[in-house]
């Protein structure tokens, strides 16, 4: 009998592998994003002292009141642009995208899409 593994082990597997390329420096730090099944996050990350210089989900109460859902492609555009407006007021414009595993489509897509127009360079 062949065995699948689950696709959360396979997401973290694919992650690991992908941050042995990607790192965050202070001149141009990670962007990261996660999904849950209801709700998605951002930070964007110095890996060099591991600190995060800016976060934002779709669990804050300000963020929140503006989508109709939190788990759709509407609700990870609008958290883009919120994190890159976030990051440039910090000064930070350019990032590295960390897309945590998961496929560059749908929701991941809108997200990275979004904070590219509101001024995030990656």
């Amino acid at each position: 009998m062949v065995s699948k593994k689950s696709r959360k082990l396979v997401r973290e597997n694919k992650h690991r592998r992908i941050r042995h390329h990607l790192a965050g420096t202070p001149e141009r730090p990670r962007l990261a994003v996660f999904r849950s099944n209801n709700h998605m996050y951002a930070q964007v990350i110095d890996d060099t002292v591991g600190n995060t210089l800016a976060a934002a989900s779709t669990l804050e109460k300000d963020v929140k009141a503006e989508l109709e859902k939190t788990n759709n492609v509407e609700a990870a555009a609008y958290l883009g642009t919120v994190i890159a407006k976030r990051a440039l007021e910090k000064g930070i414009t350019e990032v590295v995208f960390d897309r945590g595993g998961y496929i560059y489509q749908g929701k991941v897509a809108a997200l990275a899409q979004a904070a590219r127009e509101a001024g995030l360079t990656f």
